[in-house]
């Protein structure tokens, strides 16, 4: 193997023209780049092109100039330190998944994930982000950082900006942060340029305390004096928790109680993010059919009708409810309908009306009385989003898993039952296509396992 010379000290690449230009330190196939102990190498208007073997040692590779620079290759790259020291406003760009095992130095300029990952392992740490000089990816890309978290008091795992308290044990988590703002199914709402995934082993019952982090560059036209903490736990559905300290001078959101973690971002009580559904089940009173719905946030909504299928294609209307608070809620509202006479194997689904005539649906849920209604996963193959009708003898809990062929968990979440059959969906947008596995655990311990094919 060709091993180029070791770096031993600081070693620099400048470019001294009129105008800065970009160069490339390339790292050809078969050549090894050593940088020895804790030397610094310093890459002035340059791109890190590996295609080789980059090997850093205990240093610290800095990236300088007044030039945008990318970091690529056709090889992993591992860096020890990865310094940003750009000048204002430019960006080291990644053009490949990198590895940072010790600190991502901010000094001046920005780190673009643009799509691809920073990941931190269990060491690694994001150090002095700062206004004018901190991570963004608006076309996507995460920084990751894995650690066990038992009874975390005020915790900031990889110093990624979010806090963690709690008296619980979370055992290992997985902590994702991303840049780009979040909306609901339908493409429409906005967040702030910020989302954590949270993935712990344990995600029940953890009355957590959550502090959320942010930079006024991040605020995406949001008035920050309104910022509430959301979540969404099935993929699809944003639920707004609210908050219980708000500081727009140093720049955080604080929520108490949260119980289980998902995906959560920052968003305004007057923002569109959250959908109508949060809930949708069926339970039986005799020979009569409870139709039960929860809906939060809602704007300028008029009312809800009530529809029955034998097929599930032609539909009546059997009920309609006026929406609660004039259309115009904050908090979580919950309604029920009942059918005096369900037909047999029949369906229901509710359609919410808007003041100016749209209408969305909820999915079709089957009549669960008369019969032994058993747990449903659809559409299977699925694109975008997997439908899970489950049924409950009584209000409980469940935990749904989502694992890849490989056996690697992919997605989790916490899920509250009520008596009857229950309605629950996943997102599987923009995940590789392939064999899944999906776990359904309730409360009492009965476990299902349904094989899953994604497109």
């Amino acid at each position: 193997m060709k091993k180029l010379p070791s770096a031993c000290c600081l070693v620099v690449l400048l470019l001294l023209n009129a105008k800065p230009l970009l160069a490339q330190l390339t790292i050809t196939s078969g050549a090894q780049f050593t940088v020895s102990g804790n030397a610094q190498l310093t890459l002035a208007n340059t791109d890190l092109v590996n295609n080789g073997n980059l090997v850093t040692g205990s240093g610290t590779i800095s990236f300088t100039g007044s030039s945008p620079s990318g970091i690529g290759g056709n090889q992993s790259t591992r860096f020890y330190n990865l310094q940003v020291n750009k000048s204002p406003g430019i960006s080291v760009s990644l053009l490949k998944p990198v590895i940072v095992d010790q600190q991502i130095i901010f000094t001046s300029g920005f780190l673009d994930l643009n799509g691809f990952d920073a990941n931190l392992g269990t060491t690694g740490s994001l150090g002095n982000e700062q206004e004018s000089s901190h991570i963004i990816g608006a076309n996507g890309g995460n920084v990751i950082f894995n650690t066990a978290l038992n009874a975390p008091s005020s915790a900031n795992p990889g110093n990624l900006g979010i806090m963690l308290t709690s008296t619980q044990n979370f055992g290992n988590t997985i902590i994702k942060r991303g840049q780009q703002s979040q909306t609901n199914s339908s493409n429409s709402g906005n967040s702030i340029l910020r989302y954590y995934d949270i993935t712990p082993a344990n995600n029940t019952s953890l009355n957590a305390t959550v502090r959320v982090q942010y930079f006024d560059s991040e605020l995406n036209g949001l008035d920050e004096n309104l910022l509430n903490i959301y979540t969404r736990d099935d993929g699809v559905h944003w639920i707004s928790q609210g908050f219980d300290t708000r500081n727009t001078s140093t720049n955080y959101v604080e929520k108490t109680g949260i119980n289980s973690f998902s995906r959560l971002t920052l968003s305004s009580v007057n923002n569109a993010l959250p959908l109508h559904f949060l809930s949708f089940a069926t339970s039986c009173n005799g020979n009569k059919t409870i139709i039960s719905w929860k809906t939060a946030q809602e704007i300028n909504t008029s009312h809800f009708e009530i529809e029955s299928s034998t097929d599930g294609i032609r539909w009546n209307n059997i009920g309609s409810i006026p929406s609660t608070g004039n259309g115009n809620t904050t908090g979580e509202n919950n309604y029920s309908f009942t059918d005096n006479n369900p037909q047999q194997n029949g369906y229901y689904r509710v359609a919410s009306y808007d003041l100016d005539g749209r209408v969305l649906y909820t999915e079709l849920l089957r009549n669960s009385c008369n019969n032994d209604e058993m747990l449903r996963v659809w559409p299977n193959p699925v694109s975008d989003v997997l439908y899970i009708s489950m049924p409950s003898a009584l209000n409980s809990g469940a935990a749904i898993k989502l694992f890849d062929g490989k056996g690697a968990l992919v997605q989790q979440r916490a899920a509250k039952l009520v008596q009857g059959n229950n309605l629950l969906s996943i997102a599987v947008k923009g995940m590789a296509s392939g064999l899944y596995y999906i776990t359904i655990q309730y409360a009492g311990g009965q476990l299902q396992t349904k094989k899953i094919m994604k497109e």
